[in-house]
């Protein structure tokens, strides 16, 4: 029995999938042996046993001659059950789909005229009949189901897996991504959540990193807060992890943009399952099932003030900015953020520096230099930042920040206009010939591990807002480009 045949045993069960046939193909490889075959089917019963099958039917195929395929063969007599066909035209896999709680995901509001509203999609559980009783999830606003219209027209009700569009008699904001439920039986409706995660990109999950998710028909930003434990597919015994590989399987707390609608992927796979997508490649990265919401995520709200960032900023009649210098090590992003600071101090703007080296000695100290590790460096000195834009003050940051993503990632923290990359180009080679903190020698020597420009990679801004070529200019010249470039944002135009 091979990893891979493990590793899908265990995603099918993570899938929910409670039938299972093992079909032992190549039977006829080892003359149509009996002690062979029960081997096999031995080794497997014993790793799926807790894997939470309902039915497991072992059957020996050849495929190449079609030997218990759709007949049954001369070649096993020893084997009496039924063939793979029989069998598959036989299971019922869906019976308790309509006994369910009833879930409407809406894939489409239906408006042809000013005369009627639907909400289009499937039924993805139980069944709803006319005037009953709907709630949004999200919102738990109530409306009658006043119409339910089919492929063939009108009908009385719909059950799980009929495609149909439901009109309530009630005026209710529904859009696009929301879910229809009865009112004593909503989803959960949460912005974090634990769920299993299968990664299927080539890139490595990284704890902190952006992703887009799709759940039912609903597009939202989310993060992998943390892995709580990857599963190891030979053995099923969860180990510590601080990324997850290619085909590797964890499990994981996320972290949504929005409150979302879902149920536990046990209970309702259509509210129960989603995919993260790369934001910038496109590509589907991972896969994941949803186990349970958190607490916090019903137990903490954001809070309103009555004072915001631009009556903060208005004070020093200026705009929140957040400039972030990043380059290599030795580029020279602390030296020109500080000159930028002080020509900005003395024109009365009031400003805070954010300093890689320094949040290492607070705040991200408990961080080393992994690529994980990196990931949550950015994605904390950017949460920082965002508050300091929100107390409405101009904000000077210089970090390393190898990766494109998480600099778009704080990017998207903030209000368009209001992040200014800045990147300070310089040479690898000139960096190694400054390196004024004696880095580079260390690293080319091994005595550090995972330095940028060595043995860990940077991706240069594709787009910066500015580029800053220190072997052109020296820094104070710099400095005061970068400030002429400031003028009109902190105007505000």
């Amino acid at each position: 029995m091979l990893t891979q045949t493990r590793r899908h045993s265990y995603i099918c069960s993570l899938l929910g999938i409670r039938h299972v046939v093992l079909a032992v193909n190549k039977i006829d490889t080892v003359g149509f042996a009996e002690e062979v075959f029960d081997r096999i089917v031995g080794d497997w019963l014993t790793f799926a046993a807790g894997l939470g099958f309902q039915t497991m039917v072992p059957v020996p195929t050849s495929a190449r001659f079609g030997d218990n395929v759709t007949r049954r063969s001369g070649n096993t007599p020893w084997y009496r059950g039924p063939t793979l066909l029989e069998h598959l035209d036989t299971v019922d896999v869906e019976a308790d789909a309509a006994a369910r709680p009833f879930r409407f995901p809406v894939q489409w509001v239906n408006r042809p005229n000013q005369d009627f509203r639907g909400f289009a999609g499937t039924v993805a559980a139980g069944r709803v009949a006319l005037g009953e009783a709907l709630a949004v999830a999200g919102s738990g606003r109530q409306g009658t189901v006043a119409r339910i219209l089919g492929p063939q027209g009108d009908q009385t009700e719909a059950a799980a897996g009929e495609a149909v569009t439901i009109a309530l008699a009630e005026e209710l904001d529904v859009a696009r991504g929301d879910v229809l439920a009865p009112p004593d039986r909503r989803p959960e409706v949460a912005d974090q959540f634990a769920a299993h995660l299968l990664w299927m990109d080539e890139e490595a999950m990284l704890p902190g990193r952006q992703y887009l998710m799709r759940i039912g028909h609903l597009w939202t930003p989310a993060t992998v807060t943390s892995i709580r434990h990857r599963v190891e597919v030979n053995t099923l015994e969860h180990a510590a992890a601080r990324q997850l590989g290619l085909n590797e399987i964890g499990f994981c707390n996320l972290s949504a943009a929005r409150p979302v609608p879902l149920d536990a992927y046990a209970e309702n796979r259509a509210t129960g399952a989603f995919i993260l997508v790369d934001r910038f490649s496109n590509r589907t990265a991972g896969a994941g099932m949803v186990a349970f919401p958190l607490r916090r995520a019903t137990n903490i709200h954001h809070e309103a003030f009555l004072v915001d960032r631009r009556a903060r900023a208005a004070l020093d009649g200026q705009r929140p900015l957040v400039l972030w210098f990043t380059g290599l090590s030795g580029s020279g992003k602390s030296t020109i953020a500080k000159l930028v600071e002080q020509l900005l101090h003395r024109e009365g703007r009031h400003t805070y520096a954010l300093d890689g080296d320094n949040l290492r000695h607070g705040l991200n100290r408990d961080l080393g230099f992994t690529d994980a590790d990196r990931v949550e460096n950015i994605r904390r000195a950017g949460e920082v930042a965002k508050l300091f834009a929100d107390a409405g003050l101009v904000v000077l940051c210089s970090f390393i920040s190898p990766f494109r993503a998480e600099r778009r990632m704080v990017r998207s923290m903030l209000e368009a206009g209001e992040f200014v990359e800045v990147f300070v180009d310089a040479p690898l080679e000139e960096c190694m010939r400054r390196d004024p903190k004696g880095l580079y020698e260390k690293a080319r020597r091994g005595a550090i591990r995972n330095f940028t420009g060595i043995d860990s990679p940077y991706e240069p801004p594709e787009r910066p807002e500015l580029r800053l070529d220190t072997t052109a200019a020296p820094a104070e010249a710099l400095a005061r480009r970068v400030l002429e470039h400031l003028r009109p944002r902190l105007a505000g135009d």
